[in-house]
């Protein structure tokens, strides 16, 4: 083909010497296997191996981060971390999400030259473009069709996350449309579940939403999870669309990278990306995959709007990991991929400050649950704190000093201005 190589960086951990570990990892996930074997001739290595590009020593350290490791009885107590970048020719597996997944991935975890492995980011070559068309609406598709210029696009998750039966729903919709807001999602817990089918799920908000819309209008969006197997999703985002909906959501790793690319080869509206079980994958700092990489995959495939946690949440993860996470998702990827950061966990008007300083722009989606639906003067005055929130940051007046002419922002703050 046209010599065009896929580069992983690996932040890596070995008893070994950093050069033994990178050749290990090019050679198991390329020509090599733990012996030489009939066939692998010096062409065949030419043409299809992969080949480590660089290593940057990092510090060491006296115990393992994962079990397992190998450790002869030369070995001196010492584990050596470092950034190794392999790269891999794009003949061996194509612009192909998943088959990419296996080369830059595969066995690598289970190694026993690795006392810890942690997929850092790649670089993909022009190829994936031609394959992968990306989000079809994104930033400024959602901004249409939300109506929401000159600010984040704001909005707020369906509490109690389980229970609620079509009719209840209807009218919690209605009652947040009518306050204004641009967005609402279902959570990743509720998606098609027997107590409440999609089918009455979308009927009856849709009305709710056509009902809100005609007294105000604006047409709230909500995104429907549409989470199921892959026919199963078609028919759900059929329904959606035909009732008038405006986007659907997904949990990405219920349904694969590969679900999602078929998702958005025919969906007609956003696809808001949830990225729920994440944690499971980047966790431990010492295995897995960096956000950083698994967001260049989840654009490809086509998602409009990407998860990306919230500054001071609920969860374990720094600011300083969500602010990279806000920020990668912006950053340029093969001419575009337009994706919105979707901020989320724990957040109230007096979040905005700093996710506007993390992000260093309005493009993304800042979404409240229990910081919009239980502000202490209701849903309406928790959407215009969101909004009094973000104006205070950009004009950079102190949270305080803004609440002091508005209202619904100092009644936040008394609520919510203590959390830590």
């Amino acid at each position: 083909m046209n010599g065009e190589r896929v580069i992983a960086v690996y932040l890596a951990e070995t008893p070994l010497s950093l050069e033994q570990a990178a050749d290990a990892i090019a050679g198991e996930q390329s020509t090599g296997t733990f012996t030489a074997v009939p066939g692998e001739t010096a062409e065949l290595k030419e043409k299809h191996a992969a080949v480590v590009e660089f290593i940057e020593p990092l510090e060491e350290v006296d115990a393992p981060s994962l079990p397992g490791a190998r450790v002869s009885a030369q070995h001196d107590g010492k584990y050596r971390r470092g950034r190794i970048a392999v790269s891999f020719p794009m003949h061996n597996f194509g612009p192909s999400i998943p088959n990419l997944l296996s080369a830059v991935a595969g066995n690598l975890y289970e190694m026993r030259e690795m006392s810890g492995l942690r997929l850092i980011d790649l670089e993909l070559p022009e190829a994936f473009a031609a394959r992968y068309p990306g989000p079809k609406f994104g930033i400024e598709g959602t901004r249409r069709l939300t109506g929401a210029y000159d600010r984040p696009v704001l909005g707020t998750i369906v509490k109690p996350s389980i229970g609620l039966r079509p009719d209840e729903l209807s009218v919690l919709v209605e009652k947040l449309a009518r306050a204004g807001l641009d967005f609402i999602k279902d959570d990743e817990l509720n998606a098609n579940p027997p107590f409440a089918p999609l089918t009455q799920k979308v009927k009856a908000v849709m009305a709710a939403v056509d009902k809100a819309a005609d007294a105000t209008g604006r047409k709230l969006m909500y995104a429907f999870n549409i989470t199921g197997d892959i026919g199963e999703m078609r028919r759900n985002h059929d329904l959606v669309v035909a009732a008038g909906g405006t986007a659907v959501m997904v949990s990405i790793l219920s349904i694969g990278l590969t679900g999602l690319a078929e998702l958005n080869r025919y969906s007609e509206v956003p696809i808001h990306g949830h990225r729920n079980q994440w944690g499971m994958l980047t966790r431990s700092p010492m295995l897995g995959i960096e956000f950083t990489a698994w967001q260049k995959l989840c654009r490809l495939a086509g998602a409009d709007h990407l998860h990306v946690n919230g500054l001071n949440s609920k969860f374990y993860e720094s600011n300083e990991s969500v602010t990279r996470s806000i920020r990668a998702c912006m950053a340029p990827l093969l001419g575009g991929y337009e994706t919105m950061p979707v901020i989320s966990s724990m957040q109230w008007a007096g979040t905005a400050p700093a996710t506007y300083e993390a992000a260093g722009t309005l493009d993304v989606m800042h979404l409240a649950g229990g910081g919009i639906l239980a502000h202490p003067d209701g849903p309406a005055a928790g959407f215009e704190s969101m909004k009094l929130g973000w104006e205070a940051a950009v004009q950079g007046i102190p949270l305080e000093q803004y609440a002091e002419r508005h209202s619904a922002l100092k009644r936040a703050i008394e609520k919510y201005g203590g959390r830590e």
